[in-house]
C-alpha cells in the first residue's frame, strides 16, 4: 500500500472523537480552514478583534474590565505564558493540586523559578476549603492558581468557593478554565478571577493550535517587563494587539483562527454557552446512566462534582477485559475514547464534549454493549 492509498485509508475511517479535545468538530469548521490568510491583513487582523471581544463577552458582563490575548501554541503554551508573565520574582504562588493539570502547573512554576506553594489533594478529592483559608494568611503568597475542570477524572473543583478566599486575603486569581470554558456558564467578573486561560479546541469546538487568556485589564497593565519568556511574554502578545489592530507578533495559526472564529458563529447560533452546557450535560447523563446500567462504575464519587466534560471509569471487574482491545473495538464502531490518567487505578475516559449529541452517546453505548457481549461474555442491556 502506498502513501496515498493509506491516507485515503485514514481519511475514510472516520471515528467520533470522545475526548477532552482536540475534539470532532463540525463540517463548516473544518471547511473554514480551507482558504489561506495573510497575518498581514486587515481583513485577517479584522477578524482576530473581533474574535477577541466576542469572548470578552461570552465571559462576563463587565466587559469594560476584561481584554483577551490570544496565544500560539496548545492550551499549556497559554498556562505557561501566564504564569511566566504576570508573577514577579519576588512574588510567590499558590497552586492547588489535584490531579495532571495541576500537577502540571506546578511543574511550570518551578522551572520558571518561581517560588510555589502547593497544595496536594488526591485525584478524586475536591480541595480543602479551609485548609486554603489557612494558607492564604502567608501574606507572601501572592497568586492563587488552580484548575476549573480536571480532566483527569472529570472532577468540577469549587473555583466560586476558592475564589472568595483567594480575594479576602488580597491574592491574584488565576484560572485554568482549559476543559469548562465555552461549556459551563460563568462570569469571570462575578467570580473575580483575574486571569482565565483556556484553548480554541475545547468547548468553543475549534482545532488545536492556540489558546487564550481573559484578563482583567487592569491586572494585565501591571505586567510589563515581568516574562520570563520571549515567545511566551502575554504582555507584550496583548499590547501588540492592542496597538496594531489585532496583529500577533509572530507568525499566528491563521487557519485555526478562522476555524474558531467559524466555531464561535456555531456557539451563538445553538443559543450560547447555556444550551451548550444543555446538551454536554445531558450527554454526560446519558453516558453514565447507559454505562452503570453495563456495570461499569464511575471513580468519582458523590463527595465530589461531576463535569458535564469528561466521565472517567474503573475497568470491570472481569478478567478478560483489555483496555486496548476495548479501544480496538470501539475505534471499529467509530468511537475513539481516552486511557486513564488516574494514579494507582484502572481506568479509562470518555468525553461528553465537541459536536456529539444524544444519539452519538447512545450509539456508543451500543457499542460497548456488543463489546461487553462478545469479549467479556456478559449479556449487559443498555438503559
Amino acid at each position: 500500500m502506498n502513501t496515498q492509498d493509506t491516507l485515503n485509508l485514514a481519511l475514510d475511517n472516520k471515528y467520533l472523537l470522545l475526548t477532552p479535545g482536540p475534539l470532532s468538530t463540525s463540517a463548516t469548521v473544518r471547511r473554514a480552514m480551507q482558504k489561506d490568510w495573510c497575518t498581514w491583513d486587515k481583513e485577517y487582523n479584522g477578524l482576530v478583534q473581533d474574535i477577541r471581544q466576542r469572548l470578552v463577552n461570552l465571559a462576563t458582563t463587565a466587559v469594560d474590565q476584561y481584554t483577551t490575548v490570544l496565544m500560539q501554541g496548545s492550551g499549556s503554551f497559554a498556562v505557561e505564558s501566564v504564569l511566566g508573565s504576570v508573577i514577579a520574582k519576588h512574588e510567590k504562588v499558590l497552586i492547588i493540586n489535584n490531579g495532571a493539570y495541576g500537577a502540571r502547573m506546578v511543574q511550570m512554576a518551578r522551572c520558571l523559578n518561581i517560588e510555589v506553594v502547593e497544595l496536594v489533594y488526591p485525584e478524586t478529592s475536591a480541595p480543602d476549603l479551609a485548609e486554603i483559608q489557612q494558607i492564604l494568611m502567608d501574606e507572601n503568597i501572592s497568586h492563587v492558581a488552580c484548575v476549573h475542570c480536571e480532566t483527569t477524572t472529570g472532577i468540577l473543583n469549587p473555583i466560586q468557593d476558592i475564589g472568595r478566599l483567594v480575594k479576602a486575603a488580597g491574592k491574584v486569581w488565576i484560572v485554568d478554565a482549559m476543559s469548562s470554558f465555552g461549556g459551563i456558564p460563568m462570569d469571570i467578573a462575578e467570580l473575580e478571577i483575574d486571569f482565565l486561560i483556556s484553548s480554541a479546541n475545547k468547548c468553543i469546538q475549534g482545532v488545536p493550535g492556540f489558546g487564550f487568556i481573559l484578563a482583567k485589564r487592569e491586572r494585565l497593565e501591571q505586567c510589563q517587563g515581568l516574562a520570563r519568556s520571549v515567545s511566551l511574554d502575554l504582555y507584550d502578545q496583548w499590547h501588540t494587539m492592542e496597538q496594531q489592530n489585532g496583529k500577533w507578533r509572530f507568525t499566528s495559526p491563521t487557519h485555526v483562527v478562522r476555524a474558531f472564529y467559524q466555531a464561535l458563529l456555531e456557539l451563538e447560533q445553538e443559543g450560547g454557552i447555556e444550551a451548550r452546557y444543555q446538551r454536554y450535560l445531558n450527554n454526560q447523563q446519558t453516558l453514565s446512566k447507559g454505562m452503570t446500567a453495563l456495570g461499569f462504575e464511575r471513580v468519582l464519587g458523590n463527595a465530589c462534582t461531576q463535569s458535564p466534560i469528561i466521565t472517567t471509569f474503573l475497568y470491570p471487574a472481569s478478567p478478560k477485559f483489555s483496555f486496548q482491545q476495548f479501544y480496538e473495538s470501539l475505534k471499529q464502531a467509530g468511537y475513539v475514547i481516552y486511557p486513564g490518567k488516574v494514579t494507582d487505578l484502572n481506568c479509562f475516559r470518555i468525553g461528553n464534549i465537541g459536536e456529539v449529541k444524544q444519539q452519538d452517546i447512545e450509539g456508543l453505548l451500543s457499542a460497548i454493549s456488543v463489546y461487553c457481549q462478545t469479549h467479556l461474555h456478559l449479556n449487559a442491556v443498555t438503559a
